[in-house]
């Protein structure tokens, strides 16, 4: 089984940025990709960004740009840096690991329990 707990969530202007962070743990020796999806309210869960072993990244396109994803390897963490954000960046943001990027966004990824980014003035 595999944990992933998310920090970093909050209130933040329109324009500012926010990092989040996942740290995994468990048994994640079958664990090749990690990545970040988010919830709106009314609306299913949406890929937005992807992260391999071998520091490949995918984004969703209409974030790539704005959103940037990290990993730091010895602390068995990814990050999250969200800049410019908009108002409609507010959702729950879930991590999510797999074993490829392609289970990642395909098939049912290990879940964080989620947190909240609202993007309001």
């Amino acid at each position: 089984q595999v944990h992933l707990v998310e920090s970093g969530g909050g209130l933040v202007q329109p324009g500012g940025s926010l990092r989040l962070s996942c740290a995994a743990s468990g048994s994640r020796f079958s664990i090749n990709a990690m990545g970040w999806f988010r919830r709106t309210p009314g609306n299913q869960r949406e890929f937005v960004a992807g992260i391999t072993e071998g520091y490949t990244t995918q984004y969703a396109p209409s974030l790539a740009g704005r959103f940037t994803i990290s990993r730091d390897r010895i602390k068995d963490t990814i990050y999250l840096q969200m800049d410019r954000l908009k108002p409609e960046d507010t959702a729950v943001y879930y991590c999510a690991a797999a074993t490829s990027l392609v289970a990642l966004v395909s098939m049912e990824p290990y879940w964080g329990q989620g947190t909240q980014v609202t993007v309001s003035s």
